[in-house]
């Protein structure tokens, strides 16, 4: 794994903090039009459930915002 790469599991612990009294669960799968993966996991707290998305970027990391998506690009060359 690279030093750049997080894992869902990674991304769960720090942003939930599940504990055996509170657990996280995944609770929804999902694939974007563009054939990203997203998982929505869901944490009981005191105030209610805390839900949070995970988005797989193309590194193979998760986090909590999507992937930028590829935009048109123009690029010119020069001939001798």
């Amino acid at each position: 794994m690279s030093p750049t790469e997080k894992t869902l599991h990674w991304a769960v612990d720090k942003w939930l903090a599940p504990t055996p009294a509170m657990p996280a669960r995944v609770v929804r799968f999902c694939r974007t039009q563009m054939h990203r993966r997203c998982v929505c996991v869901e944490a009981a707290r005191p105030g209610g459930l805390l839900s949070i998305f995970f988005f797989r970027h193309d590194d193979g990391s998760w986090n909590v915002f999507p992937p930028a998506q590829a935009r048109p690009a123009m690029s010119a060359w020069r001939t001798a």
